[in-house]
């Protein structure tokens, strides 16, 4: 799947709460096999933009339409072709590890030459396929959305902060996963910390949309 020339095009994107807009006039097209940093200050609207993208926030204005091989895509479908991983995406707490492996991959394919154990040796936790996700530290459950975005077999990939509560050894390990499994997909991260999007060859600031 990840070899489906997937594309998203925006035409004059806003999008607002209340009467102040966030951003506005964005015309841009993503492609697969590049990588997009979306940059800007906390609180700037680079999350919110990534929402639009996503299909799960509409655009106050302006038009977003997605292609495969050049035919549409309703926005209802664009989720079954992308993996996010994002500090307020909430993991199932009360999952094993093991569970929560089986759930997340009853709605994707595994990338190909990727199974369960594989995660969890990517992760280093050969004595926690038991363990309760509630028990895991703030920095395991990050390496785990990563693991699990990552290791599914999707067109796109989304990275919003992908390094929140990693250390230096954790933000190597990101990287690692992105020569591993990023080539080939159109890859969007959002950040304002340049290790964490230093590989991506396009540059989109929030700040040109005010």
């Amino acid at each position: 799947m990840t070899n489906d020339n997937f594309s998203i095009k925006l035409s004059q994107i806003g999008r607002r709460f209340n009467r102040d807009w966030i951003f506005r006039g964005v015309d841009y097209t993503f492609i697969s096999g590049e990588s997009y940093a979306i940059l800007g200050s906390n609180g700037s609207g680079k999350s919110t933009l990534m929402a639009v993208l996503n299909g799960s926030l509409s655009p106050s204005a302006g038009t977003i339409n997605y292609f495969i091989a050049d035919k549409g895509v309703e926005v209802e479908q664009v989720f079954q072709h992308l993996s996010l991983a994002a500090p307020y995406l909430e993991l199932i707490e009360e999952f094993s590890l093991e569970e929560m492996i089986d759930f997340h991959f009853k709605f994707k394919n595994y990338k190909p030459g990727i199974d369960k154990a594989a995660i969890i040796d990517l992760l280093n936790l050969p004595g926690s396929s038991n363990k309760l996700i509630r028990y895991f530290s703030s920095g395991m459950k990050q390496r785990l959305k990563l693991a699990l975005a990552f290791c599914a077999d999707t067109p796109i990939l989304m990275l919003d902060e992908p390094t929140s509560n990693l250390d230096a050894q954790g933000v190597e390990w990101y990287l690692s996963l992105v020569q591993q499994f990023a080539k080939d997909r159109l890859t969007i991260v959002c950040s304002n910390q340049e290790h964490e999007y230093s590989f991506c060859k396009n540059r989109l600031n929030i700040v040109d949309y005010k």
